[in-house]
């Protein structure tokens, strides 16, 4: 998946990015941001854009009043974050680097809230366990996880998606409180390819 989003990118098609834009998922994924917000007051704590891209959410939690920290690994990507985060006058940290080994980047750790927005589903089974291991490592004690998952399939290079069993294999030490639709209002092409999308909200045990 990480020489699609590089191909992708160096190509300029990031059609995810549209996302932001698109009522039915935006708004299901930040009513999901104002639970973790919910009786407090800005700043919210540390979090963690998890395969950033160019930092469409990132930024908008910085604006939300959280301290982010973007992670993604194709530099195209990273280059558009950085615009984008001084077209908006955000505080956002950008750092390169995969999220399998996220102990190789300068994170540090106690982060509150961790937000993927399509990369878990898109890696093989020991990177989702790698994964799993490394956010949790860099999660505070009572952090939330996001998780936006496709169904399982096939979709050519597309990411083939996961099961809620993966999403438990990956992260034992979290417990699943909801499993919510991502995008009640999916495109033709979107329902083509059933990505029948979810997101998994987690909290650590």
């Amino acid at each position: 998946m990480s020489l699609f989003y590089k191909v992708s990118y160096g190509l300029g098609f990031h059609t995810w990015e549209d996302l932001a834009a698109h009522p039915p998922f935006a708004d299901q994924l930040l009513s999901l941001v104002a639970r973790e917000e919910h009786g407090l007051e800005p700043p919210y704590g540390r979090a963690l854009d998890l395969g950033c891209g160019s930092a469409v959410w990132g930024v908008q939690l910085a604006q939300r009043g959280w301290q982010v920290t973007g992670l993604d690994n194709v530099a195209k990507a990273f280059e558009r974050a950085a615009e984008r985060i001084r077209d908006a006058g955000a505080e956002m940290t950008l750092v390169l680097g995969d999220v399998t080994r996220l102990h190789e980047s300068d994170l540090g750790s106690g982060y509150r809230l961790l937000v993927d927005t399509g990369t878990f589903h898109g890696l093989t089974r020991e990177d989702r366990i790698a994964m799993g291991l490394e956010v949790t490592s860099v999660a505070s004690d009572d952090a939330t996880l996001l998780l936006d998952c496709f169904a399982p399939g096939r979709r050519g290079p597309l990411p083939r998606g996961c099961a809620r069993s993966d999403v438990e294999e990956a992260f034992p030490g979290w417990e699943i409180t909801d499993a919510v639709i991502a995008d009640s209002d999916p495109d033709p092409l979107a329902r083509a390819l059933r990505f029948d999308e979810l997101f998994y909200r987690l909290k650590r045990r």
